[in-house]
């Protein structure tokens, strides 16, 4: 997974938000809500589902003060297993049980966090880092309650971990050795590890002002994700040999999210909506991830991050079955988001590129039902309850531009130059609608 704007994290999770800057937790209308406020659930009908994957490239440029340049990669011209996400949502009013129809549940498979970086074997900071990959992803089983008309509440447990269809089914990093720890010069040095690690996530969704059909003209969102501690228990190669069991402590941030969405125009031809949120990411939590070997000993990593706001706007604008389309729903987004970075200099490595970016987004949406077809083949709606009454298509592309950075006084001098990294991203997501 490719991690880039702050550090460890990975923040597009689903089309629709990606389209609008990842501004989406006052909105959250459809099952990927899981991930971006759980209370927000209970606005999503029936039975439906998400299923969408990430299309990542780009490139990191570096010199030092000598004039020595390096060009990595994340992991090829577009990385490799792709961040992909899914997510399966049921009303339980809609399933036969009538008297919990304020109760929502749900799923979520999602890469949240997770790296995937490489330069060369000769490169001038080979004794930092040669590759990184942090495959991690997390499984959330969330629920949601509608309290009364304006307000819903929302928990999610956030369960991290590893699998082996994800890469090497492991975190791992490599480097070349400088010497130190008797291992000889030049040796190819790998530390790797896995584990499982959990959190919480707890949302409400407000809504003071609604239209005539009650649908939201205002909502605010508050979610808040808790730490999560993910042990990692694997080993150190040398040249491909094992040399000793490690153990490392993975700290994932507590995160505190507030979001604002209005609707200027909400009628039943269009709508348009505008969205604010602001986010507040607790990297400080990032102590270190020093290694713990067997029989005593260890390789002291330090990370000393500090915690750091993103930003974001998005907006979207929706034909509601429009005349040349009569079928569908139809819509365009676009949005901006600010990514602060939370890695000092002392401790920056280049394996966790972390600049910071702002991010342009641009994103299409097309939802059929009735007597629609999708790709023009394909009912978009049937009477079986094993078809859905409606499919969705979401595309949306960005654009991560990165303020170049300096790093001076490293504590591995080889890392000091300035860094350029350029980051694409082209996601699209399938919603079913049962």
């Amino acid at each position: 997974m490719a991690a880039h704007g702050q550090a460890l994290r990975f923040q597009p999770q689903g089309a629709r938000a990606a389209g609008q800057g990842n501004a989406f937790a006052a909105q959250a209308d459809d099952p990927s809500a899981i991930h971006y406020n759980p209370a927000a659930l209970t606005q999503v009908q029936g039975v439906q589902s998400v299923l969408g994957t990430n299309l990542v490239g780009g490139s990191i440029t570096f010199r030092n003060s000598t004039g020595v340049e390096s060009h990595g990669n994340f992991n090829g011209s577009v990385s490799w297993p792709p961040p992909s996400n899914f997510y399966l949502s049921a009303n339980l009013g809609s399933i036969g049980l009538p008297r919990m129809s304020s109760m929502t549940v749900g799923i979520g498979l999602l890469s949240p966090f997770g790296l995937n970086t490489r330069y060369p074997l000769d490169g001038p900071f080979a004794t930092a880092v040669t590759s990184a990959a942090l495959p991690l992803f997390a499984i959330k089983p969330t629920i949601a309650y509608k309290v009364n008309d304006q307000l819903s509440v929302g928990l999610s447990a956030d369960i991290y971990t590893f699998a082996s269809f994800l890469g090497e089914g492991h975190g791992e990093q490599k480097q070349i050795s400088a010497g130190a720890l008797g291992i000889p010069v030049g040796a190819s040095i790998e530390l790797n590890g896995s584990g499982t690690g959990a959190g919480v996530t707890a949302s409400l969704l407000y809504t003071p002002m609604t239209n005539n059909t009650g649908k939201p003209i205002l909502s605010i969102g508050f979610v808040y994700r808790s730490q999560a501690v993910v042990p990692l228990n694997g080993a150190l190669l040398v040249n491909g040999v094992k040399i000793a069991d490690g153990s490392a402590n993975l700290v994932l941030p507590q995160m505190v999210t507030g979001a604002v969405a209005i609707w200027p125009v909400r009628t039943s031809n269009r709508e348009w909506k505008i969205e604010l949120d602001v986010e507040y990411v607790g990297w400080s939590l990032h102590k270190n991830l020093d290694v713990r070997l067997e029989g005593g000993g260890g390789i002291p990593q330090p990370r000393q991050w500090k915690d750091v706001p993103v930003v974001a706007v998005g907006t979207e604008h929706t034909w509601l079955h429009p005349q040349w389309l009569p079928n569908w729903e139809v819509s365009v987004r676009s949005g901006y988001t600010y990514t602060g970075d939370p890695v000092p200099d002392r401790t920056f490595n280049p394996g966790t590129m972390s600049l910071p970016a702002h991010t342009l987004s641009l994103g299409v949406g097309f939802l059929c039902g009735g007597a629609g077809k999708f790709l023009g083949i394909i009912p978009c709606s049937g009477e079986s309850a094993l078809w859905p009454k409606g499919i969705g298509l979401d595309l949306a592309y960005q654009e991560w531009f990165y303020e170049s950075r300096t790093v001076v006084g490293n504590l591995n001098p080889t890392v000091d130059g300035r860094y350029h990294a350029f980051v694409h991203l082209g996601t699209f997501s399938l919603r079913y609608l049962f």
